[in-house]
């Protein structure tokens, strides 16, 4: 586990450290492995229609409640398929939101089961394969746009849309470990039929210098939905960009008395959630964290701490659905 640098989505990468050049031979190697990959692959046609939803950046983009929302909008013909990141069955298999817990097929994967049909497979055409027998002819692939090993029908690439306090979505456009691309902008657009910029409020429009970036491909905008709170908080969350969680907080009417981060995904001990608890205690206030996070707590602790779930909507629902028939 490790932290998501906050220099890396800063449009020149303030703050950077004075050691950030040495990342750059480790970037063109990570480069080259991922060009050999898909210069190489095979990838597995499947009889369903294939829609990937990915990013071009590790972490952070929104994309779970993006395939939430897609699921929801397509009904029983879809199933949704990830690779259940953080979890320790390797599938295929369909999650069962009673039977199984994050640690067996990961928070988000999980956390879409509640409400869809999802697949959880490391191998993604064994995955594709168990839905295939299923009644249903769409696939919904939660963060497959680097995957090489499967064809896709529709290549749906979510674009973090917050640019404000000099934030951008692809920061200097460095590619891993150098920035946070998982690949280089030019490369990783190409592929992509249609674009998703999700926002974080139902007023804010996308910057215009983004949309003259992202030009070329049909733009939708999602928006993103929380209900409004109230209360004292001390606030935590284990998710790339914990400092987004943060602001959501705080537009949605909670008094943020502390917040604390974690690396993405990092599992919370027994002692950490005490002390935590014990300084909300403190000062009387409620703790709070991420849907994701908290489907990984355990049953005793879901009861002490609060979540705030978050929805996708889009502003143009019916034109986005025409692109994935």
């Amino acid at each position: 586990m490790i932290r998501t640098p906050a220099w890396w989505y800063r449009r020149h990468a303030q703050g950077a450290p004075w050691w950030r050049p040495a990342l750059w031979p480790l970037s063109l190697i990570w480069r080259g492995v991922n060009g050999f990959k898909r210069a190489t692959a095979k990838p597995y046609r499947s009889s369903l229609r294939v829609i990937s939803v990915g990013n071009l950046t590790l972490g952070g983009s929104g994309k779970t409640p993006i395939v939430a929302e897609i699921l929801r909008l397509l009904g029983q013909r879809a199933v949704g398929l990830s690779r259940g990141h953080g979890g320790r069955l390797a599938g295929p298999v369909l999650v069962d939101p009673i039977r199984h817990a994050a640690a067996d097929v990961g928070d988000e994967a999980l956390l879409i089961a509640q409400h869809h049909d999802m697949v959880v497979a490391r191998d993604r055409a064994a995955g594709l394969k168990l839905i295939e027998a299923s009644a249903t002819d769409v696939a919904v692939l939660d963060d497959a746009h680097q995957n090489v090993k499967i064809a896709k029908d529709v290549h749906i690439l979510v674009v973090d849309g917050d640019t404000r306090s000099e934030t951008w979505p692809f920061g200097d456009e460095g590619v891993c470990p150098y920035g946070p691309m998982r690949e280089p902008f030019e490369t990783g657009f190409a592929r992509a039929d249609l674009v998703v910029v999700w926002m974080p409020d139902e007023a804010m429009q996308p910057d215009p210098t983004l949309l003259a970036k992202l030009a070329g491909k049909p733009v939708f905008v999602a928006r993103l939905l929380a209900e409004p709170g109230a209360g004292r908080v001390l606030g935590f969350a284990a998710i790339a960009k914990p400092w987004k969680f943060e602001a959501t907080l705080k537009a949605c009417g909670y008094e943020v008395l502390e917040f604390e981060s974690f690396p993405d995904h990092a599992p919370f001990s027994e002692s950490q959630l005490n002390r935590l608890s014990q300084r909300a205690e403190a000062q009387q206030a409620g703790l709070i964290t991420t849907e994701k996070d908290w489907v990984r707590l355990s049953p005793e602790w879901r009861s002490r701490v609060t979540c705030l779930p978050i929805r996708a909507r889009f502003d143009t629902p019916d034109a986005l659905l025409a692109h994935l028939a």
